[in-house]
């Protein structure tokens, strides 16, 4: 995939004998994803100044700053360990824009990672996937303006909001519709260097259900843009290094059954691919 960006980021493990707890950043410059030299990352230090919990692990052989690694060698994990994950409700085109702007919290012990699987638990009825363009949180941040809004953005990612829909008529808050554990997919990569695309420009948001790529929609449907979006949750909350902030969905999207397979996509970032199992 040919993508319009300066940078990648991504928290990556090392295959064994690496530590579950074990995590390092890596970074790669290349234009072409699927190139050679896309394929070769060097690691780096944190991109999230000051959190503990997205420090970087203590360096062992070949995994010292500067050192380059394969695809090869690690496994992407979610780009972060965020404080907090939000999403924005009713946030499609017009209609949503002439509503207030409102959010929800999803618990970041949902948070799972490319590859993962997203859990269907019994009885939990339709569950929906949304793919959605993810704002990484760079730097703590509060009382952003429009004018100052993209200095918290450390960059993109791809997100995907899982929803169970009878769950969400019953709960008010959308709690037990949107948090369950494995029900926000986050990866596999951020993206740096994508203002002036967004600014510009369309990224094309949609879903691949077992290997049936459904109707698209993109970033211009959306109802309130990454700029309000941020002003407006930082009037209220602190945004810390390493949040995620899902923007909205504004494609078609398929029920998910035990044993699917549903991929995400955003257009220059990348593919979100997670299996579907039933809860142990």
């Amino acid at each position: 995939m040919t993508a319009i960006l300066t940078r990648r980021i991504a928290r990556v493990r090392p295959h064994a004998p690496a530590s579950e707890l074990e995590q390092f950043f890596v970074a790669n410059d290349a234009a072409d994803f699927g190139s050679d030299a896309g394929k070769l990352w060097t690691v780096i230090d944190s991109p999230f100044p000051g959190s503990l919990a997205n420090a970087g692990s203590a360096p062992r052989a070949g995994w010292q700053q500067g050192s380059t690694v394969g695809e090869d060698s690690f496994t992407f994990l979610a780009p972060s360990i965020p404080a907090n994950v939000l999403g924005m409700a009713h946030n499609t085109g017009q209609a949503g824009r002439d509503l207030p702007p409102q959010a929800f919290h999803k618990a970041a012990t949902s948070v799972v990672g490319p590859g993962d699987a997203i859990e269907l638990a019994p009885g939990v009825g339709h569950v929906d996937p949304e793919a959605e363009l993810t704002i990484v949180v760079g730097r703590k941040a509060r009382g952003l303006t429009l004018e100052n809004a993209r200095t918290a953005v450390l960059g993109f990612t791809v997100g995907n909001d899982v929803t169970a829909r009878e769950l969400q008529k019953t709960d008010d808050l959308w709690i037990s519709a949107k948090s369950q554990d494995t029900f926000t997919p986050a990866g596999p990569w951020i993206v740096t260097g994508l203002d002036s695309t967004l600014d510009n420009a369309a990224l094309s948001i949609g879903i691949v259900h077992n290997g049936t790529e459904l109707r698209a929609a993109s970033s211009a449907d959306l109802g309130w843009g990454v700029d309000e979006i941020l002003v407006y949750l930082t009037s209220f909350m602190t945004l810390h290094p390493g949040d995620l902030v899902l923007t909205g969905f504004p494609a078609e999207s398929a029920r998910l059954h035990t044993g699917d397979t549903v991929t995400c996509r955003v257009e220059g970032i990348g593919d979100l691919t997670n299996p579907v199992r039933a809860s142990a």
